[in-house]
């Protein structure tokens, strides 16, 4: 394994970090929606349901600050905000449809494995739960 890739695995490797904001669930659902265009900020959170003002801010704020999407002030009355994927952004485009995509087409197969671990565990994330609390 080269060094390169060896480093990426240390704790303080920068790309970490880079890839722990990319490969967030509300990261990559706001690039799937803003795939569609500019969009403002209570559009995408309307599309994103369950999303927080809190953690949807942060996630655009990080975007943004990695050059993935541009923000841009509307004038009209009120003031809005437009948030864009940049050309930057765009390249990350067909690793997350190629990820959605698996996601779609191997669902089945990871549900069945859901199952028959859950069976093998002796039932269910409840009873996985009341297993902890025996021994807490």
């Amino acid at each position: 394994m080269p060094a390169l890739e060896l480093k990426c695995f240390s704790s303080d490797c920068p790309s970490r970090v880079l890839f722990d904001q990319i490969a967030d669930k509300w990261s990559m659902m706001v690039l799937a929606v803003l795939d569609d265009g500019p969009q403002r900020f209570n559009a995408i959170r309307r599309r994103l349901e369950g999303v927080t003002q809190k953690a949807l801010t942060q996630s655009l704020r990080r975007l943004e600050r990695n050059g993935l999407i541009s923000r841009r002030v509307v004038s009209l009355s009120p003031v809005a905000v437009q948030y864009q994927i940049t050309p930057l952004g765009r390249t990350l485009q067909p690793p997350l449809r190629a990820l959605h995509e698996w996601t779609l087409t191997k669902f089945a197969e990871v549900e069945a494995a859901r199952r028959a671990f859950d069976a093998a565990a002796g039932g269910s994330a409840l009873a996985e739960g009341s297993e902890h609390r025996q021994f807490a």
